[in-house]
């Protein structure tokens, strides 16, 4: 399938750059009133009941052609939902939402190296390469020196660590929804989330225990999350990654980490390190270097 990145392409970014800029402040919202696991698991579970309902309306047929790969469909819906969400209300219980939201902005570090080896039209150049290298250091600066450390009581290092774990999880989804062919993207939606739910839900009951009561303001955060940054946020996310291509989607990482240290500072007065604004700065010079041929297109759309 050919990257067809027109005006709607940057639009559709754009808004989803500001959904997933907030979502990491909700996230460190709805934690004060309900376990990680079963955050994730409610976010999850809206999401997929909302998708499903619209796929059913929509009476669409899920794979467009003969061809069907339901493996990498099920284990892509894991990679894109169950897996990265625990990961982040996990390592949310003990980072800022200011760091999760910057951590986001290496799955593009991630996503140059597996698009080469599995997404055919895509290509490694001397801009990507060096684009990496400087977001090399910057993941490393964000990390800091603690990861390293045998014993760390605060678990901080273990947080950060979850939440690059998380964009591996993202990485390795938007490889893999490329390859699959060709498919409704509402199906695909609807799949994906009810993937995830179906593995998290389970390990929420196994490892936290059955689903707690919740507050109503908790609650509503958990409607927001399952609403907009997931069933929605899916939504764009598939449309961006079949149309105009996984390492084009990776742009909403320049917004991404902007917003969500936005959000951090000024809505929740959380602190901000200095070595987080260097690891921001390396990261993103990193990303607009790699990202250099993707620039270029739009100076064309632009000028047309």
């Amino acid at each position: 399938m050919e990257n067809n990145i027109t005006k709607q392409s940057w639009l559709l970014l754009t808004v989803l750059g500001l959904i997933w800029g907030s979502t990491f402040m909700i996230i460190e919202l709805a934690l004060d009133g309900i376990t990680p696991f079963w955050l994730a698991a409610a976010r999850i579970s809206i999401a997929a009941v909302i998708t499903n309902i619209i796929w059913l309306f929509s009476s669409r047929q899920l794979f467009l052609t003969q061809a069907k790969d339901w493996p990498t469909l099920i284990f892509s819906g894991v990679f894109a939902t169950a897996a990265p969400f625990i990961a982040l209300s996990w390592g949310q219980q003990y980072v800022t939402s200011a760091f999760a939201g910057i951590s986001m902005a290496s799955v593009a570090l991630l996503i140059l190296p597996l698009s080469y080896f599995f997404v055919v039209s895509e290509k490694i150049t001397t801009f990507t390469i060096l684009g990496m290298f400087f977001g090399f250091f910057g993941v490393v600066i964000l990390l800091g020196p603690e990861v390293f450390l045998t014993s760390n009581e605060t678990k901080e290092a273990y947080g950060r660590l979850a939440c690059l774990f998380a964009t591996f999880c993202y990485a390795t989804s938007a490889v893999l929804t490329k390859r699959l062919p060709a498919i409704d993207p509402i199906g695909l939606a609807a799949v994906s989330l009810t993937s995830g739910a179906m593995f998290v839900i389970p390990s929420a009951w196994l490892i936290e225990g059955g689903p707690p009561s919740v507050s109503e303001q908790t609650l509503t955060y958990l409607l927001i999350l399952g609403l907009f940054p997931t069933a929605a946020a899916t939504f764009l996310r598939i449309i961006i990654i079949r149309t105009a291509g996984p390492i084009f989607m990776t742009l909403t990482n320049f917004q991404v980490p902007l917003w969500s240290v936005f959000f951090s500072i000024i809505l929740l007065n959380e602190p901000f390190k200095i070595s987080m604004i260097i690891a921001l700065a390396l990261i993103l010079i990193g990303l607009a270097i790699s990202q250099t041929s993707e620039i270029k297109k739009v100076i064309k759309i632009n000028s047309l």
